[in-house]
Parts: structure tokens; C-alpha cells; sequence
């Protein structure tokens, strides 16, 4: 028995056609980007969108029957790892978060309709989209909570409620809301349904861009009041919200980490790079046992980030069970993107705090990655649970440890 952990011609063509597309289309169009001038970021993103298209390198998620390029889940890993190693590579290839989810969902839980409507924008690139499930009255990481409720009114659904932290809404054109539609369901996880919105409507009110570590950009807080929606607007069936958030959000947490993975490695790149160009105290910084350290610690764990994504983007592609491989994952991933990212920092000294490389940047946003799509300790939780219920039920923990074969 053989363990292949090498890729197929066709899909290192692939990369390597994406690693160019990167390299000498998106992150020169990127750099000539003038802060503060929205035509030069429209430009730029429409040049770098068309010549995705124009080299095949489109959607590389979804199927060639919806204009994408058919790739799994480890196929993906290697582009997603390749684009993300500047800010517009996923955006470019329209595989960026969110709506790359909502493509998987809207494919999955769509009707025909629902799909011509709004899955044929989304993937042709003329639409964008947000996932609107967060609350700031209840635990996020908790959607049995979830108190934006939807009572049935005729041939329609009238929604109330407050959400928050609902990435990209202000330039989408459609949500995917979560409400409550059961009061006292049997199972707390059939309380909930699915909706799509058309934006702007009248009820849906943006109220702000809650301003955080990286700028008060791209993540709004509404207020929703009356909203009616059509019977139809139903994504899914009643009650089985909490079934599709957690079908969207198991891939999805998963194209996280791959994305993560380019900017950690682009970070241990830059602490090797600068420890080979200082010199302190009689050698340069790349002979010191310190700086060896951060470098060997931040090279095992990108190591072990780069199995556990694979193995995870495998399980998928082969349908098998993955949610336990895919929190470990994102656990692990999102912290050693900040670890890592903090070691490249430190290494650098002043010049690494300063805005003169993008690792302050990237260390704002990895911030964020220890609770979106489900916070440390919730995965941490669900991790202990699932390995003393293996045990319980087998004597054994290989199950919840990836079932792998040793």
C-alpha cells in the first residue's frame, strides 16, 4: 500500500499557471492600487477578473457546468495556498470568502430557480453575496440561539431581528439570512431556516461597518424590521437552517486554512529572508540559536498545517465523514498562522511592527482567525467530546484522530 502525496501533472500545470497568474498579473495590478482611489480598484480587479477568465483559472471551486474549473477539495488546497499569497489572488479567481461558500450552499440546498437567480451571478462574477447568521445578543459560536425570528404571513415570511459582523454586505446582492422559524422544536437544531434576500429591500437596515482591528471595512451590523420574503426565498426546507450553515461552514472553515497556509508560509519566508540579511553581535541573525528556534518551530508546525488541511480536503473529496478532521484543522491552523506570523514579526524588530512589510497587516487579520467560523475553545470542546465518545464506543480513539492507518 502506497501513501501519494504527489499531484497529478494536469493539477501542477495548474499550479504553476496559477503561481504566474499570481506572480506577474495580480500582484502588479495590486501594488498599482492607489489608496483611497476607488477607480484604480475597480480597474485593477476587472483587468485581473478577466484575465482569470481568459487563462482558465476561473472558480477553480465549483463545476465546468457553472463556468468553474472542476477542481476537489486537494486540488483546491493548492490554489487557494497559491492565491492567497496576495490580498486579491482568491478574489480574482472568485473563490474569496464568502461567497465561495454560498456557491457551495446555493448548488447543494438550491431550487433551479433559486440557482439561475442567484448561484449563475455569483459565479459569473457580475454578483457578490454575504451569509448573515452572527448576533450580537447571543453566543455566535451557539446557532441554537439564533433570536432573529421568521413568523408565516399568506405566501410570505416576515423576518425581525439583529445581526452583526455580516462580511461584505454592503456590496452584496443577495444575503443568506438564518432565522427562527420553530418555537419549540424537538430538536433545538431544527429551529432555525435559511432565506435569501435580495439587497437592498425594505426592512434590511445597514446601520453601520463595525470598525475593528484592521479598519472599519467590510463587516456590517443590521437591523431588520418587517422584512417580507416570498415563500419561495426559502433556501433549503423549514427547519433546516442549522443543516445548511453546518454543511457551508465544513468546507468553508477548510478554505480558510488553505488560504491561511499562503500567509503563514509567506511569513516564515520573510523571517528566513531577514535572518539571513541582519547582522548583529558578530554573525547574522540565521546562525543564532534564538532565531534557529523560531524558524525550526514555525517550519514544524507549517508542516503539520499543510497534512492536516490535505487529509482533511481528502476525507471530502472521497465523501467521507470530515467535521472532526476539518475543526481540528481550522483549530490548529489559525493558530499557528498567528504564531508564525508573530515569530516573523519579532525577527524583523521595529521594521516588522511597522507598516513597511505587510506583516503587521497580516497579523490584524489572523487575529480574527481563533473564533470566526467557530472559536478555539468551541473546537477544542467538540474535539474532546468526539474523542471520549470514541473511546466509549470502540476502546479505541483512531476514529476521532483521523482514522488514519498506523
Amino acid at each position: 500500500m502506497t501513501i501519494d502525496f504527489t499531484l497529478s501533472p494536469e493539477v501542477e500545470k495548474i499550479r504553476g499557471e496559477v503561481r504566474d497568474f499570481i506572480d506577474n498579473v495580480v500582484r502588479p495590478l495590486e501594488n498599482g492600487i492607489v489608496e483611497g482611489d476607488r477607480k484604480s480598484l475597480i480597474d485593477a480587479i476587472i483587468e485581473m477578473r478577466t484575465k482569470a477568465k481568459d487563462r482558465g483559472l476561473w472558480c477553480p471551486h465549483m463545476p465546468k457546468e457553472w463556468g468553474g474549473m472542476g477542481l476537489g477539495h486537494v486540488e483546491l488546497a493548492m490554489v487557494q495556498a497559491e492565491a492567497a499569497r496576495t490580498s486579491f489572488g482568491p478574489f480574482a479567481l472568485n473563490c474569496q470568502a464568502p461567497d465561495e461558500g454560498n456557491m457551495h450552499t446555493l448548488q447543494h440546498w438550491g431550487t433551479d430557480e433559486q440557482k439561475a437567480k442567484y448561484l449563475k451571478p455569483l459565479c459569473d462574477g457580475y454578483a457578490r453575496s454575504c451569509f448573515a447568521m452572527t448576533e450580537p445578543e447571543v453566543a455566535g459560536s451557539d446557532p441554537t440561539l439564533i433570536q432573529t425570528s421568521a413568523y408565516q404571513d399568506g405566501d410570505e415570511w416576515v423576518i425581525n431581528g439583529h445581526k452583526w459582523f455580516i462580511s461584505g454586505a454592503r456590496r452584496a446582492t443577495f444575503a443568506i439570512l438564518i432565522a427562527r422559524t420553530e418555537d419549540n422544536p424537538d430538536l433545538p437544531q431544527a429551529a432555525n431556516s435559511a432565506f435569501i434576500i435580495d439587497l437592498p429591500s425594505e426592512g434590511w437596515n445597514d446601520v453601520r461597518e463595525v470598525e475593528t482591528m484592521h479598519g472599519s471595512t467590510g463587516h456590517s451590523e443590521i437591523v431588520i424590521q418587517d422584512l417580507r420574503v416570498h415563500k419561495d426565498q426559502m433556501l433549503g426546507g423549514q427547519g433546516q437552517g442549522h443543516l445548511l450553515g453546518q454543511y457551508r461552514l465544513g468546507p468553508a472553515r477548510l478554505a480558510h486554512c488553505m488560504r491561511w497556509i499562503a500567509q503563514a508560509e509567506m511569513a516564515l519566508e520573510m523571517m528566513v529572508d531577514r535572518s539571513l540579511n541582519r547582522y548583529s553581535h558578530g554573525s547574522i541573525l540565521a546562525e543564532k540559536q534564538g532565531i534557529q528556534w523560531m524558524i525550526a518551530d514555525s517550519t514544524i508546525e507549517l508542516y503539520q498545517c499543510k497534512l492536516m488541511v490535505l487529509h482533511a480536503a481528502y476525507k471530502i473529496d472521497r465523501k467521507e465523514p470530515f467535521i472532526s478532521e476539518v475543526s481540528m484543522a481550522k483549530h490548529f491552523v489559525a493558530n499557528s498562522l498567528n504564531r508564525i506570523i508573530d515569530r516573523s514579526i519579532q525577527v524583523h524588530g521595529a521594521l516588522g511592527y511597522s507598516t513597511d512589510t505587510p506583516l503587521a497587516h497580516m497579523f490584524q487579520q489572523a487575529r480574527w482567525a481563533r473564533f470566526a467560523d467557530g472559536a478555539d475553545e468551541i473546537h477544542l470542546m467538540r474535539t474532546a467530546q468526539r474523542t471520549i465518545a470514541a473511546f466509549k464506543d470502540t476502546g479505541s480513539v483512531n476514529s476521532s484522530t483521523g482514522s488514519l492507518p498506523l
